[in-house]
């Protein structure tokens, strides 16, 4: 899909936002009413405002790619998960744009003017629970191809995925695996050797799902 026809239908996003495919989010098994405790809101500790950048850029082609990070292992936060650029809003942050672009460029080294990068508008608010954040995610279309860098120590590689990964009909894998105790079940986007779940998954579903529709 071509960035100008992604630019296009996502200018202006669409009120109410579809939903994306449902089979990506969490389902625990056998157990009914049973929850890991890291899918239960943490008694007494309000959720983090948190941002994410749904960065759309031409390839080389002109195609539409969504750029998105692998988070390096060990004791980082979400380790080797396929992230969003983003994190926890600070508090001069103009939240969320501000968050998401600043870090954005602290993960990647995104320039917006250079790139000539456009605000779009959000997406659904996702409930991260496992790390007690509520994410905005941040919808923008990068005129140019955008230079980018890795940060060395918070992102392990940057990824070009197309667009057309996240539109409705796409592959999504269906995962079962026991944590915590619990048989759990949900879909992936397969990418290469990557698996895309969870946050980033259900944020660009809903991204495809508004890619889908006609308009």
């Amino acid at each position: 899909m071509h960035i100008d026809e992604v630019r296009r239908k996502l200018t202006p996003l669409p009120a109410p936002l579809p939903s994306g495919p449902p089979m990506i989010d969490p389902v625990v098994l056998g157990q009914p009413g049973g929850r890991p405790d890291w899918m239960r809101r943490r008694a007494g500790l309000a959720p983090r405002d948190a941002a994410g950048l749904v960065l759309l850029a031409p390839g080389a082609d002109g195609d539409a790619h969504v750029i998105l990070t692998v988070r390096p292992g060990g004791d980082m936060r979400h380790p080797g998960q396929i992230s969003l650029p983003g994190g926890a809003a600070d508090p001069a942050d103009d939240f969320p744009v501000g968050t998401a672009l600043r870090e954005a460029a602290e993960e990647i080294a995104l320039d917006p003017a250079a790139a000539g990068v456009e605000i779009l508008g959000t997406l659904d608010v996702v409930d991260v629970r496992v790390s007690g954040f509520m994410l905005v995610p941040v919808m923008a279309v990068a005129s140019r191809v955008p230079v980018l860098a890795r940060h060395q120590r918070e992102v392990n590689a940057i990824l070009w995925v197309p667009v057309t990964t996240f539109l409705p009909g796409a592959p999504i894998r269906s995962v079962e695996e026991e944590r915590d105790g619990y048989l759990l079940r949900y879909g992936v986007f397969p990418f290469g050797d990557h698996d895309i779940w969870g946050a980033t998954a259900r944020v660009l579903g809903q991204l495809g799902a508004v890619l889908g529709e006609s308009r």
